[in-house]
């Protein structure tokens, strides 16, 4: 996963992506969304 931000600027969102196809589909995710997905990594309140 990685944060387009190529895309980021023009759609006033997070788009995050698959890494491995650059040029496929993003999801634009909320910036209060992203922070909160990535407190929760950091957490470790996800199971793998």
């Amino acid at each position: 996963m990685e944060v387009a931000t190529n895309l980021a600027a023009t759609i006033g969102a997070v788009p995050v992506r698959d890494s491995k196809t650059p040029v496929g589909p993003a999801l634009a995710l909320s910036a209060s969304a992203f922070s909160a997905f990535i407190e929760s990594v950091k957490g470790g309140q996800l199971d793998a």
